[in-house]
């Protein structure tokens, strides 16, 4: 009886625009986790001064992340 065909599926190498998406995605999540104890920071703060420092980072965190988010759909959108 004649053995079945075997498929094999070969991993293709890891090209530049892979590793960048590789490390857009862990900036994103390390972004988002620095916004989110941002985010903690800022709603145990008693003084007005440290909640206007968090308002500012929390803000420049949410401005990188967008720009992060907007290079993840370009580098996935480019052909």
């Amino acid at each position: 009886m004649p053995e079945p065909a075997r498929t094999l599926f070969f991993r293709r190498p890891d090209g530049p625009r892979d590793a960048e998406r590789r490390e857009l995605m862990s900036s994103l999540a390390h972004t988002r986790t620095l916004i989110n104890q941002a985010y903690g920071s800022f709603n145990s703060a008693n003084d007005s001064d440290l909640i206007e420092s968090y308002v500012f980072e929390i803000n420049a965190l949410q401005a990188r992340y967008n720009y992060l988010l907007r290079r993840v759909k370009e580098l996935e959108g480019a052909p």
